[in-house]
């Protein structure tokens, strides 16, 4: 439980943990830990963004440093596998020079645009959720956009190549555990908007945020990089947050 702890820490956050051996075992509870692991930079960055409220900021200026909180305690890891996903699946190309594009370090036109939208469209939707005094609700959703990791590594979910994250924690998670966490968060979330309704709403939006990409993944790729569970993520919290709005 301590090195799915660590792991989970180390891949979640910019904490150093130090080298963790990745059995199955420990992968399959580190993803299922995912939204407790995040859960202080979550409280940080939610943090940072109410006290840009409480100077009386514009509600775009405390998203933003919402958004760049989270990059900084992540070290922009999640951003990073969302342009490299976008720039490979944009690019049109099959499953093997695809994955070739996105091991590159550079960044193309396509995994740019993905960046500044969905950065721009996370940074909006969550300084008006601060406006709204719905702080508690932006912390709960930034934790459970972390539930599309186990969606990623989901019993019968292939790994695109044999080195790599993906390789490590692909196909650990049972799928009842993959959908339970949902469930959870459903609740929580319509606890604490009085709202039962809103709650499975935006649970179900992050679901099937996480299973579209995942299916995706494994048609256009082959199956799941480290790179596809940090673009899930991403993609996960934004679609989630703009639910929340509505």
């Amino acid at each position: 439980m301590l090195d799915s702890i660590r792991l989970s820490l180390g891949t979640l956050t910019a904490l150093p943990t130090g080298r963790v051996e990745v059995t199955p075992a420990v992968a399959r509870r580190a993803m299922l830990l995912a939204p407790f692991a995040v859960a202080p930079l979550a409280a940080a960055a939610v943090g940072a963004g109410w006290l840009a409220r409480l100077a009386g900021w514009p509600q775009l200026v405390s998203g933003l440093l919402v958004v760049a909180a989270l990059a900084l305690g992540t070290r922009a890891l999640h951003l990073d596998g969302l342009a490299d996903t976008v720039d490979g699946l944009g690019s049109g190309r099959s499953a093997e020079p695809a994955l070739a594009i996105m091991r590159r370090g550079d960044v193309g036109p396509m995994g740019v645009v993905a960046l500044v939208l969905v950065s721009g469209l996370q940074a909006s939707a969550a300084g008006a959720l601060l406006g709204a005094g719905s702080w508690l609700c932006l912390g709960l959703v930034v934790c459970g956009s972390r539930l599309a990791l186990a969606v990623g590594c989901a019993r019968g979910v292939p790994a695109a190549r044999s080195e790599g994250l993906g390789s490590a924690v692909a196909g650990t998670v049972p799928r009842l555990g993959a959908v339970a966490g949902w469930f959870v968060l459903a609740g929580v979330l319509g606890v604490v908007q009085a709202s039962w309704w809103f709650g499975l709403m935006v649970a179900c939006a992050g679901l099937l945020a996480a299973l579209a990409l995942t299916v995706h993944c494994v048609r256009r790729l082959g199956g799941i990089t480290g790179d596809v569970l940090g673009a899930g993520v991403e993609l996960t919290l934004v679609v989630m947050l703009l639910v929340a709005l509505a």
